[in-house]
């Protein structure tokens, strides 16, 4: 049975270049183990954009999915501007 609680993350559309496919950057914070101080780091995952909604530019909010591809393992949940 697969699970009904997947991780939902927001970020910000860097590449909408690819069919079906874009690019989001997600951006968290954590503290450095030497200094103490907090830093931004950012990951970037391919998403599924079935409908070719999102734009480059855009706030979006995708969910974790089943693989669909060798890289995307993401879906576009709604596009928040």
């Amino acid at each position: 049975m697969l699970p009904k609680n997947r991780k939902i993350l927001s970020g910000e559309v860097v590449s909408a270049k690819m069919q079906k496919t874009i690019i989001v950057r997600v951006e968290y914070q954590l503290r450095h183990p030497l200094y103490k101080r907090i830093v931004r780091r950012y990951s970037k995952f391919k998403v599924h954009d079935e409908n070719g909604k999102a734009k480059v530019g855009d706030k979006v909010k995708i969910k974790e999915t089943r693989p669909l591809s060798k890289d995307k393992r993401w879906t576009l949940l709604e596009v928040v501007k």
